[in-house]
């Protein structure tokens, strides 16, 4: 999955964490039409890869409810889980997010694990701003295809976007991966690298950052730190 395609927030409905046939499909086209809505489009609640078959639902009633995607993760392990749980409740800080420092640009220090885990995952970000007229829709099917591609092969746990910065049109999109094996795996997929490739058409900048999302044993907070090499998660 490229996280190229970078929409404006889409009306959903609320959901669990496992597939809610009812709620908008975030890879749709979006209206790009100005006058199509009154109230601001900043960004889209996260977007959690569904559950495996075998877990229930997560009882979890956060303000802005997540969307889940039809795709499930083939295999998730327990810290992982407890994450994705947690993630239910990500959001940005400021309406900046795209300009900011990433740790500075979401709400890590709300997020809560079980204090007995202790894990580290691996953070993709994308900053971007697109070419004038560049809403190509076989851009955004090679996004969906790419995404589902990534979900079906593992690791992904969430993916989440924003819109254009009405002032600067810089945007941001952020993956979240068990691993960061995972992550190198989905790169040589087939619709990963269609989609890059049409991405690289589409963007005047188009930037990669990575870190280290880490939960230590004993705390229930997570923090972020810039990737600097070496093996994440597993």
């Amino acid at each position: 999955m490229t996280a190229a395609i970078l929409y404006p927030v889409l009306d959903v409905k609320s959901t669990t964490s496992q597939p809610n046939s009812h709620a908008h499909d975030p890879h749709v086209l979006p209206d790009f039409n100005a006058e199509s809505s009154s109230a601001p489009k900043l960004y889209l609640p996260p977007l959690l890869s569904s559950l495996p078959e075998q877990y229930t639902p997560l009882e979890v009633k956060p303000e802005s409810p997540p969307i889940v995607t039809e795709t499930r993760l083939p295999d998730i392990d327990p810290a992982s889980l407890s994450l994705h749980k947690a993630l239910h409740h990500f959001r940005p800080m400021t309406q900046d997010y795209a300009s900011v420092p990433y740790a500075n640009a979401f709400n890590w220090s709300e997020l809560e694990l079980p204090i007995e885990d202790e894990r580290e995952w691996y953070c993709v970000v994308f900053r971007s701003k697109r070419m004038p007229g560049r809403d190509d829709i076989s851009l955004y099917d090679a996004d969906k295809q790419a995404h589902e591609e990534a979900i079906r092969n593992g690791g992904l746990i969430m993916y989440w976007y924003g819109v254009p910065h009405e002032t600067t049109g810089m945007n941001l999109a952020t993956c979240i991966w068990q691993s960061r094996n995972h992550a190198t795996a989905a790169n040589s997929r087939p619709n990963h690298i269609k989609a890059m490739r049409l991405a690289a058409q589409a963007y005047e900048i188009y930037r990669l950052e990575r870190y280290r999302l880490t939960k230590i044993q004993g705390e229930r907070g997570v923090t972020i730190q810039q990737y600097e090499g070496g093996v994440v998660g597993w």
